[in-house]
């Protein structure tokens, strides 16, 4: 009977899992398909591409400019060579793989969720460097002449969600329950 239990209890978890990677291949697959989407328009029908620096207006705190970006998050680690291009693709798709790996095996739905965000949004710019040698980057938002934030695409953001969540969760809870605090 204990054999019973445990077999019902592995088979349980093993629908769990499936459903997680179910849930966040297509979670990856919008994000990836969203940020495409958003970059062409941006590019091909308002035909900004061709002139870094062009500013459409759409709110009083939202822009749209395109600036290309050569480096990763923040302009960091500059890709000015061919080889720094590649360089940075291969690395990019690596950190992508050991991501799909961690949500293909993630037995919490928040965590493959999260993971899944950071998936879609890694491909959607690898697949920028790859097609034009930088990603394309094309939101602005700022406050009056006050700008927080870079320039950033929907894979930037759907990255830093997820970043983010897997933060939040690695803090803020432990199996499930809210962490205790520690006195």
């Amino acid at each position: 009977m204990a054999d019973e239990i445990r077999l019902n209890d592995e088979d349980v978890v093993r629908a769990r899992i499936r459903r997680n990677r179910a849930i966040g291949m297509s979670v990856a697959l919008a994000v990836f398909a969203f940020d495409q989407l958003s970059k062409w328009i941006v590019v091909g029908p308002l035909n900004i591409l061709g002139q870094p620096g062009q500013t459409i207006e759409l709110l009083g705190f939202f822009d749209l400019r395109f600036v290309p970006n050569y480096g990763v998050s923040m302009g960091y680690l500059p890709a000015d060579s061919d080889f720094a291009r590649w360089l940075l693709v291969g690395l990019t798709a690596a950190i992508a793989i050991f991501v799909a790996a961690w949500m293909w095996r993630e037995k919490r739905r928040d965590d493959a969720i999260g993971l899944a965000l950071i998936l879609g949004g890694a491909v959607g710019n690898i697949l920028d460097r790859v097609r034009l040698g930088h990603v394309v980057d094309f939101a602005d938002l700022h406050f009056g002449d006050i700008r927080p934030f870079l320039v950033f695409n929907v894979a930037d953001a759907a990255i830093t969600i997820g970043v983010l969540l897997l933060i939040v969760r690695a803090l803020l809870m432990r199996d499930g329950k809210r962490a205790k605090k520690e006195v």
